[in-house]
């Protein structure tokens, strides 16, 4: 999945999902369904962080469950600074495909490392 992320294609990493499947950014509150949607919104992010990427240091599985431990990082246009935060991952799987994605990181550490104020929103494309 990392490869996927860290790639430049968002339809790859849209396929690893099933056609019905949930993406949610807990630290935003959105969730994305299906394929499209989560394509979409790599590359929306894509669009607003440069050089996003997620770098994988554990990973734990448990039949259809997986745990992953990463750092999410990147530099958010226009910010004055990078930023590189702590993130964990659940994903549950349905044979090699994902069912489900939540993600979990603090948006205040990645606001406040960037040099962006605590209210700060992304433009709206």
């Amino acid at each position: 999945m990392d490869r996927s992320w860290n790639g430049t294609d968002p339809q790859e990493l849209g396929n690893l999902f099933t056609a019905n499947a949930t993406s949610t950014d807990q630290s935003l509150g959105v969730t994305f369904t299906g394929r499209q949607q989560i394509s979409d919104w790599k590359a929306r992010t894509d669009s607003l962080i440069d050089n996003v990427h997620v770098t994988v240091y554990a990973a734990h599985r448990d039949g259809n469950h997986i745990t992953i431990e990463a750092v999410y990082a990147g530099h958010i246009k226009g910010a004055p600074k990078p930023f590189a935060v702590p993130m964990a991952t659940l994903l549950n799987l349905n044979g090699r495909q994902i069912t489900s994605d939540q993600d979990y990181y603090a948006i205040n550490r990645v606001l406040a490392q960037s040099g962006l104020p605590a209210d700060w929103t992304p433009p709206t494309p």
